[in-house]
């Protein structure tokens, strides 16, 4: 909750029940080397129209019917829209599920990782630009207040990760400081 927007806090359901309307999704933090460093991919969602449109986000979305798990539909969204295969991933680890009251999405995220460097090829309907962000420099990330400067909730300040230029905030920053939580306590080990 530290990086969820003031006014979101407000909109979060208290109780699994409050969340039997909201539509499923899922999103994959996906990590793999480059360079001898683990890198994490994230994505600019194109100009849509909607909600989300142009924003920095994991790459993921909402289930199709021949998806079994909202695992599967982590994998088949980051391979759909990075291009990539997928074949050597390692298992799964769940984040706690994230509600998202604009859009109404309960997002289970997931993190994986690969041994290899995977060749990329976004698909550009989706996909404005993929974004490999280092571990080392995310854990260097602190979260900073700003204004969101576009879309539907512009002016309005929110907690968000800076890198490169690119503005990370809602769901998204909220996922990445559970995940730099996780990475804090692995290396700790």
């Amino acid at each position: 909750m530290r990086a969820a927007p003031p006014h979101r806090l407000k909109e979060i359901p208290l109780t699994s029940a409050d969340f039997k309307n909201a539509k499923k999704a899922a999103v994959l933090l996906y990590c793999y080397p480059k360079a001898n460093q683990m890198q994490l991919s994230l994505i600019k969602r194109t100009d849509y129209g909607g909600v989300h449109s142009g924003q920095i986000s994991l790459p993921g979305g909402k289930p199709e019917q021949f998806d079994a798990t909202l695992q599967d539909t982590a994998l088949r969204e980051c391979k759909e829209e990075l291009g990539i295969p997928l074949q050597t991933v390692q298992d799964l680890v769940p984040l706690t599920p994230l509600y998202i009251p604009p859009s109404n999405f309960l997002v289970s995220p997931y993190i994986t990782h690969e041994s290899r460097y995977p060749d990329f090829f976004p698909d550009s309907r989706e996909v404005a630009a993929h974004i490999e962000l280092p571990l080392f420099k995310l854990m260097e990330l602190e979260l900073e207040q700003r204004e969101i400067p576009d879309g539907p909730f512009h002016g309005s300040p929110v907690p968000c990760y800076l890198y490169e230029g690119h503005m990370v905030w809602g769901a998204t920053a909220m996922i990445l400081t559970e995940f730099k939580v996780v990475l804090t306590a692995l290396n700790s080990n």
